[in-house]
């Protein structure tokens, strides 16, 4: 676009369950599409055919998986979505936008199962050979909300929201201690707010700060 050219932005949206996150990237996604941006939406686990039938084994509540090799498989489908999703649309200028990362690694796996952070950190630091989001948007809502917002989805409960009582809550600190560490590449975003409000706020942060350009 003249004037407003954005080459290989990698937006990655984080969040415990329940506060929105799916909304948020489909409003976003939807209002850089019609500014006129090439616009990839993907997710994790998942986003390449191999990523997405490990997503359906680690994600299945029928299955037991240790924490250490939840997190390997987390690190193995972001491998390959990586290769085949992400890299490729950064390498041809698109907008990438992933629904979750390694921050949820961190989050989940570490501040959620016990692992130690610098394990999860070294198994994702080779996973993704360094690729580091551009920003990443951390919607933080309050468990209590977030909770009662997983029970009105009345949707089949996956093994990470089936988590015991605490896990949610460690998830939401974590999320906010990697903002505190590198503020510079987060968002942090109310997600009481309206959900216009939310894709307001992000979408202003994108124009403002990474030169996209909104109509």
């Amino acid at each position: 676009m003249k004037g407003c050219v954005v080459t290989g932005l990698f937006v990655v949206f984080e969040g415990a369950d329940g506060t929105g996150k799916s909304t948020q990237v489909d409003a976003v996604s939807a209002t850089l599409r019609a500014a006129g941006h090439d616009v990839v939406v993907t997710r994790e686990p998942g986003g390449s055919v191999v990523a997405e039938k490990l997503r359906s084994l680690v994600l299945d509540p029928a299955h037991e998986i240790s924490p250490i090799t939840e997190a390997l498989i987390f690190a193995a489908a972001r491998a390959d979505h990586i290769e085949k999703t992400i890299a490729p649309a950064l390498a041809a200028g698109q907008i990438v936008i992933s629904d979750r990362f390694v921050g949820s690694s961190i989050a989940y796996q570490s501040a959620g199962r016990g692992l130690s952070r610098e394990t999860i950190v070294n198994i994702n630091a080779y996973a993704t050979a360094g690729l580091t989001p551009d920003v990443t948007v951390v919607l933080d809502l309050d468990e209590s909300v977030a909770g009662r917002r997983r029970v009105e989805r009345a949707e089949l409960t996956d093994r990470m929201e089936s988590a015991p009582e605490g896990f949610q809550d460690a998830v939401r600190a974590s999320f906010l201690a990697q903002v505190q560490a590198a503020p510079e590449r987060h968002l942090v975003v109310d997600a009481a707010q309206t959900p216009e409000a939310i894709t307001h706020q992000i979408v202003t942060h994108l124009s403002t700060k990474y030169g996209v350009c909104i109509a």
